[in-house]
């Protein structure tokens, strides 16, 4: 399956209102919280109690790659946990393809995990006495799948990741980007539609883990997969992911496209977190493009049709590259032959500063010309 083929409005996660509380007295504090709304620091004072996940809702769709961002004690890997039963919810729901996994039995919610949700955490777990070959298998034999036929499938995964020439060699023979490479082989080899990743390049070599998160954005698309991927690192989140989930104690504090959360972030908090961020390459044309109108009226003698052309997706980096080789001061931001919007210098700086423009933009349904 390939992102050519897939409907991308299918939820395939569902999250709804979940929560997550650790301790002794667990039950009692989530009647507390439901009853009295007690806070996170409340229930730790009251009930000796950690709220880990404090009342999330999020979907994630076919296709898509959603990462979950937020620093050490965020809740983000308890989270990720409870996507796939590993943890039990306190109250609220996780729906998998339509299936509330709270109401599965133990072998029904085994299958859902041997067929629809694959794994891969920071520390890969390779069993040291199989070969890469095996290791990539064993969740197939796990299955009952028979040996040729698991090898002939792990044989694929291996291929897709880079490693088929390692396929007899052992763990220990490996680097630690190789292993990453088989923990996702392995992933991949029963199909999943839903991969799960914990910090799985955290431990890595800057370069090697830049190269890794290439890879595995590359992989994901072209198998149609969906990817739920957790990092305590922005710029990891902004290179991977379709969209962003920021969490702090417990709470999901913001969702949306790295170029949402950079133009509006929802707090002070978050506005802190993407304060260093380069916009040069996730601020798009139409969020800083002005009206043609206006545009117009303050310069008559202006042409638009002459002047340099870009998409609405355009970035700011390479809208600054058409403006400084243009002889003019602007440039028409252009949707199926029609103009849209005008940039002109100062919008550009204004998107380099993070700044969304003042006047409304159309919407992506508006922007959207049938041929």
């Amino acid at each position: 399956m390939t992102t050519a083929n897939i409907d991308t409005n299918e939820v395939l996660v569902d999250c709804q209102s979940v929560w997550k509380i650790f301790g002794h007295r667990a039950h009692a504090a989530m009647e507390a919280v439901v009853r009295q709304g007690l806070s996170k620091t409340q229930i730790l004072q009251d009930y000796s109690c950690v709220v880990g996940v404090s009342n999330v809702s999020l979907q994630v769709r076919r296709g898509e790659i959603f990462c979950i961002m937020g620093l050490s004690g965020s809740g983000k890997s308890t989270l990720i946990r409870l996507l796939n039963k590993l943890i039990t919810p306190s109250a609220g729901k996780v729906l998998v393809k339509g299936k509330d996994l709270s109401s599965l039995s133990p072998a029904q919610l085994r299958e859902v995990r041997a067929r629809h949700i694959g794994m891969v955490f920071q520390s890969v777990a390779l069993l040291p006495n199989r070969t890469v070959l095996e290791n990539t298998a064993f969740g197939l034999e796990v299955q009952g799948v028979g040996k040729v036929e698991r090898y002939k499938v792990a044989e694929r995964a291996l291929a897709k990741v880079g490693l088929t020439e390692w396929s007899s060699r052992y763990p220990s023979e490996l680097s630690g980007g190789m292993q990453q490479r088989v923990g996702l082989a392995r992933a991949i080899t029963a199909d999943p539609e839903v991969i799960l990743m914990d910090e799985p390049f955290s431990a890595l070599d800057p370069l090697i883990r830049r190269q890794l998160q290439d890879e595995f954005r590359q992989l994901t698309k072209e198998l149609g997969k969906s990817a739920v991927f957790i990092t305590h690192d922005l710029d990891e989140a902004i290179r991977i992911g379709d969209r962003i989930a920021i969490m702090k104690d417990g709470v999901i504090i913001q969702v949306g496209t790295a170029e949402d959360i950079i133009l509006n972030p929802a707090d002070d908090y978050v506005a802190e977190f993407v304060a260093g961020i380069s916009r040069l390459h996730l601020v798009k044309a139409h969020s800083v493009m002005t009206p043609v109108q206006p545009y117009r009226v303050s310069n008559p003698a202006v042409d638009i049709t002459r002047l340099a052309k870009a998409t609405p997706e355009a970035d700011i980096n390479e809208l600054i590259g058409l403006l400084m080789k243009s002889e003019r001061d602007a440039i028409a931001v252009e949707k199926g032959g029609v103009v849209v919007g005008i940039i002109t210098a100062r919008d550009l700086l204004r998107g380099v500063q993070g700044i969304p423009n003042e006047f409304s933009q159309p919407s992506a349904a508006e922007l959207q010309v049938t041929s």
